[in-house]
């Protein structure tokens, strides 16, 4: 008994990481994905998105406009993207395969899920206002917070064995953050969209992250 239990406690020290990674980035906000998926499949109405995106309006201004509209550029075409695609291929010469085969696969899956999902739900944008920064795709989940939130990941996880995983974290979610809110401030988006699509972009990469690295070993250590 005893000797069971000290292998339980081993497994449980060796593989703690694992496993908060396992329930925090992957089983709760899939978990969250799945509730806001549901109420969007049977046309509920969510009970904070008009609020919360009336709210955005309220604080419109020419400054405000200005800078929602840059952080929502770069937020995915004009940023995220060229990004996703200069850190694959910065890996690939830099020959750390198996780092380059997570952030490939994290991005590549995420935007080919993100549009499956849209044309699945085909819910409409918000039409409060007309927004001066209009878009004519179906709203959830928000790519553009679905593209920030899995680079973000991507950069944490990579950087979580090193001295800046804090520094990361603070940089990456602040951005995805900002992303998100910019979308709301623009009125092209629903605040559950933004949940949503932060939600599967993390829960996402986690399973990537999870499947590569399933073995000992960790990003830029494992061979």
């Amino acid at each position: 008994m005893a000797q069971g239990r000290r292998f339980i406690a081993g497994l449980l020290r060796e593989h703690s990481g694992r496993l908060v990674l396992l329930f925090l980035c992957l089983l709760v906000p899939l978990w969250v994905f799945v509730a806001l998926a549901d109420e969007v499949h049977e046309l509920e109405d969510f009970y904070f998105d008009d609020a919360l995106l009336w709210q955005a309006h309220a604080m419109a201004g020419p400054a405000l406009d200005r800078f929602f509209v840059f952080i929502s550029a770069i937020g995915y075409q004009w940023g995220v993207v060229p990004v996703d695609i200069a850190l694959t291929v910065g890996l690939l010469i830099a020959k750390r395969w198996r780092e380059a085969t997570f952030a490939g696969v994290s991005f590549a899956g995420s935007a080919l899920l993100n549009m499956a999902t849209k044309q699945f739900f085909q819910r409409d944008r918000p039409t409060l206002w007309e927004s001066i920064a209009p878009e004519h795709t179906f709203s959830f989940p928000s790519g553009h917070a679905m593209g920030s939130a899995t680079l973000a990941m991507v950069v944490v996880l990579l950087c979580w064995h090193t001295r800046w995983r804090w520094l990361a974290v603070a940089l990456a979610g602040s951005f995805a953050l900002l992303v998100g809110i910019s979308r709301i401030y623009l009125g092209v988006h629903y605040p559950s969209d933004i949940l949503g699509g932060f939600a599967a972009g993390i829960a996402w990469v986690s399973g990537v992250y999870l499947l590569l690295y399933r073995v000992r070993g960790r990003p830029w250590l494992a061979r």
